[in-house]
């Protein structure tokens, strides 16, 4: 396999999904080869206005998540363009939103219709909440499933005081188990021939993400205890302060402690029966991290990371966002990935991080409003004076009366 035969080559994809939850997923299905056609209102969802841009409608969030695919600009409460939109889904592998279910029957857009029209596709929910249980059809942000899920709790047990975690965590896990969610249902088409509807619930995903480790005393009906990880929640679990900085040390099996305790001339840690295996140390990681930090603080981060590196215990230095870019290996692997834009100038953007046969898929910057209408439309059938006329009025949707003069809210980009 080279670059030029990138996995999902050839599935189409029509995406209806904003903000980060569906367009991440897209963008990871796009940077596996996906033709992604991202159907948005003429104002443009909310995140085309979300943090610096040199160009409206490019801000730093939507490029983020909407590399590698098209944009297909359309009002759809406009009959002329859901019949435009209709067309292009018959051409496509994949159909997914983020909408809400009550929405998506008044447009046509529901699964039985769809599903009815076109058996082979792959139909794909991102919702908040399943669709069987009392929460089905609410709305759902990262902060609100956040709270839902355990990540404030978690927060909470570590620091005192609940919080979110500083980084939109169940939009982008919940990405993720869409991706590898529409994977397998196009898997399932392409051995048994038929589509059919995947949902995946934002809610359930995070709580899943969350319990992985956090179920912990919950599983064993004979032997119960308390949920959550103790490693994981101990306060003391974090980069440790050397005598010029910060430092990222984590001895984890019994030789790894017991080289940590030497090197630190410590015999009595290291005959401690607190310490003596990892059930004893799971019990008491508190305390082990304690002395950790205590021992940590007695050197500098580079003589920690030479003493590490001889000792064979993980360790590294603590990057700040700032450092990224300059990170040895990041550069060396190519990590960050140069674009020059005739109007934009130099843009930066992290590559996709998965490689085939040695090769990092290609990138392109993400779509302008309406970048693929045209094309899009004409592939799909329809013929020029109609596609003109839909780009017309969307653009009088644009600069009609009423038109946000701010950047629009995500309620308003949901094409509801």
């Amino acid at each position: 396999m080279s670059v030029a035969s990138p996995p999902l080559e050839g599935i189409r994809i029509v995406d209806l999904s904003t903000v980060v939850f569906g367009p991440y997923a897209s963008q990871t299905l796009a940077d596996y080869g996906a033709e992604v056609i991202k159907v948005e209102h003429p104002d443009g969802e909310s995140t085309r206005y979300t943090g610096p841009a040199p160009e409206r409608g490019l801000s730093a969030v939507f490029m983020g998540a909407n590399r590698n695919k098209r944009s297909v600009a359309l009002d759809l409460k406009q009959a002329a363009a859901r019949d435009a939109l209709a067309a292009v889904i018959a051409t496509a592998d994949v159909f997914m939103h983020s909408m809400r279910p009550q929405k998506l029957a008044a447009l046509g857009l529901d699964a039985d219709t769809l599903l009815g029209r076109h058996p082979s596709l792959v139909y794909a929910n991102l919702v908040g909440f399943a669709s069987n249980g009392p929460y089905a059809g609410r709305p759902a942000y990262d902060d609100i499933v956040q709270g839902l899920s355990g990540s404030a709790d978690l927060m909470a047990r570590t620091t005192g005081e609940p919080a979110y975690f500083p980084t939109v965590a169940a939009d982008k896990v919940s990405s993720l188990v869409a991706v590898h969610g529409i994977m397998a249902a196009l898997l399932r088409r392409a051995r048994d021939g038929v589509g059919g509807l995947v949902e995946i619930p934002m809610f359930e995903a995070a709580t899943s993400f969350n319990l992985v480790e956090h179920w912990f005393g919950a599983t064993w009906e004979r032997t119960p205890g308390p949920l959550g990880y103790p490693r994981a929640l101990a306060r003391w679990r974090r980069p440790l302060a050397t005598l010029d900085g910060h430092v990222c040390l984590l001895p984890y099996t019994d030789a790894q402690w017991a080289r940590f305790f030497a090197e630190c001339d410590e015999p009595g840690l290291a005959g401690d029966p607190r310490f003596a295996d990892i059930a004893a140390r799971t019990a008491n990681i508190e305390a082990l991290y304690a002395e950790a930090g205590r021992l940590a603080a007695q050197r500098t981060t580079a003589q920690w990371l030479e003493a590490c590196e001889r000792l064979e215990i993980p360790c590294a230095p603590m990057n700040r966002l700032d450092d990224l870019a300059d990170d040895p290996h990041l550069s060396a692997t190519g990590f960050f990935v140069e674009q020059r834009d005739p109007a934009l100038g130099t843009l930066t953007m992290p590559a996709f991080p998965v490689t085939l046969d040695g090769h990092r898929m290609p990138l392109r910057r993400a779509p302008r409003l309406g970048e693929h209408t045209f094309e899009t439309l004409a592939a799909a059938g329809l013929d020029a004076a109609s596609i003109e006329a839909l780009i017309a009025r969307g653009a009088a949707v644009q600069a009609g009366p009423g038109a946000p003069q701010d950047p629009p809210s995500p309620k308003e980009t949901a094409n509801d």
